[in-house]
């Protein structure tokens, strides 16, 4: 089994600044430094949250598969909040999952281009006929 580092809320809360970012999403932990400045929402949502549990704030949110395959390239452990000797929840929807061999990073937009087009036709065919 691969040594996966477990960070304390101590140890999260160690890593609140701009030039080093971690988040807990779901008990996992994120290293989002390196993301600020990319992040579509601005710096300061993830500032705000910086060195804290960020799960409510990033489910109210409703990120999308894309925004949490980001996530799973920035993952550095779990968390455990107060230092506890109990294992993090299962994984949820939060917990990022890889890409499968042979999908893209991609799949969400193709979705969304062909419930679009189903759209489109759909009207076509009511104002055409």
């Amino acid at each position: 089994m691969s040594d996966v580092k477990t960070f304390t809320t101590a140890d999260l809360a160690a890593h609140n600044s701009k030039n080093s970012l971690y988040l807990a999403v779901g008990g996992k932990v994120y290293d989002c430094t390196d993301f600020i400045d990319e992040h579509p929402g601005g710096e300061e949502v993830l500032i705000d949250e910086a060195g804290k549990d960020a799960t409510e704030s990033f489910e109210d949110v409703g990120h999308s598969d894309e925004a949490r395959e980001i996530m799973y390239k920035m993952y550095v452990g779990e968390y455990q909040a107060d230092g506890s000797a109990k294992k993090p929840k299962s994984a949820s929807s939060t917990t990022p999952k890889p890409i499968p061999a042979g999908e893209s990073a991609d799949s969400g937009s193709r979705t969304y281009l062909v419930a679009l087009a189903v759209v489109a036709g759909g009207l076509l065919w009511k104002f055409l006929l």
